[in-house]
C-alpha cells in the first residue's frame, strides 16, 4: 500500500479529495490511504460508508492502526458493492459451504478407501499377503514398523469379528 496519496510539493489531490471536489490539505487524513491513482478505492468506500463517517473513524484511531482499518473498510465496501445485502457475510457463508462440501467429499473418499481395503483383505486366502500391495508406495498410507497405518484418522471402525479373521494386516 502506498503511504502517500500525493507527492511532496505536488498539487495533485488524493482520490478522496478529488471525488469530494475539495482542496487536499497537507494533513489530509485520506491522502496516505487513498492515492490519486486509485479513485475507485475511495469511491466504493464513500458510496457505502460516507466520507464523513470514514473521516471520523480514522480520526479516532491511532495513526499506526489506520492502515489496517482502511484495508478492512475497503474490503467491506467492495464486498457491499458486489453483494449489497450480505457483503462480507455472503462471501464467508459461501466459503463455509464450500468447506462443508469438501469435508463431506473427503469423508466419503476415506470411507471408500476403507471399504476397498476391507474387500481387498477379505479376497486373499489364509496366510497370503502379497508384499507388492502392502508396499505399493501409495501416498495415502505409510509403513510404520511391520504394519501399514493410514495417515488420517477415520471416524468409523471396521468390526473385524463380523468380517471373519483378517487375512492380511495393512
Amino acid at each position: 500500500m502506498k503511504e502517500s496519496g500525493r507527492k511532496q510539493g505536488a498539487a495533485s489531490p488524493c482520490a478522496a479529495c478529488k471525488l469530494l471536489r475539495r482542496r487536499c490539505a497537507q494533513d489530509c487524513v485520506f491522502a496516505p490511504y487513498f492515492p490519486a491513482d486509485e479513485p475507485q478505492k475511495f469511491a466504493n468506500v464513500h458510496k457505502v460508508f460516507g466520507a464523513s463517517n470514514v473521516n471520523k473513524m480514522l480520526q479516532e484511531l491511532p495513526i499506526h492502526q489506520r492502515g489496517d482499518a482502511v484495508s478492512s473498510i475497503v474490503y467491506e465496501a467492495n464486498a457491499r458493492v458486489r453483494d449489497p445485502v450480505y457483503g462480507c457475510v455472503g462471501a464467508i457463508s459461501s466459503l463455509q459451504q464450500q468447506i462443508d462440501t469438501l469435508q463431506t467429499q473427503l469423508a466419503l473418499t476415506q470411507a471408500e478407501v476403507v471399504h476397498l481395503r476391507v474387500r481387498q483383505t477379505a479376497s486373499f486366502p489364509h496366510g497370503f499377503c502379497p508384499t507388492s500391495l502392502s508396499n505399493s508406495g501409495s501416498p495415502t498410507f505409510k509403513l510404520m514398523g511391520s504394519q501399514t497405518m493410514p495417515i488420517f484418522d477415520l471416524d468409523m471402525v471396521v468390526d473385524q469379528a463380523s468380517l471373519g479373521e483378517p487375512m492380511c494386516s495393512f
